[in-house]
C-alpha cells in the first residue's frame, strides 16, 4: 500500500473509530461514584465518560493492549492538562 493510500485508510479508521460508541451500564461502589463525581465536579475539562475511556483505556494499555485506538485514548489523556486533585 502506498504512503498516500495508507495515510487515507488510517484517517478513515480513526474516524470511524471515534464515532463508534457502545452503551455501557456498571455498578460502582459508593465511595467509587462520589470520588468520581468530586473529580468531574472539580475539574470542568472532565466528564464522567472522559473518565472512564481514560481509566479503561490506562488499564488495557497498563496490561499489554496493542490497539492503536486505545493507545491513541490512553496518550490523549496523559497530555490532556487538568486541575490536581
Amino acid at each position: 500500500m502506498d504512503q498516500m493510500s495508507q495515510t487515507n485508510f488510517t484517517d478513515k479508521k480513526l474516524v470511524e473509530c471515534s464515532t463508534n460508541k457502545v452503551s455501557l451500564e456498571t455498578e460502582l461502589s459508593e465511595t467509587l461514584y462520589n470520588t468520581m463525581k468530586d473529580f468531574v465536579l472539580s475539574n470542568p475539562t472532565w466528564d464522567q465518560y472522559k473518565l472512564i475511556n481514560s481509566a479503561l483505556a490506562t488499564f488495557l494499555v497498563q496490561n499489554g493492549c496493542k490497539d492503536n485506538s486505545v493507545s491513541e485514548i490512553y496518550l490523549n489523556q496523559l497530555f490532556t492538562p487538568s486541575k490536581s486533585f
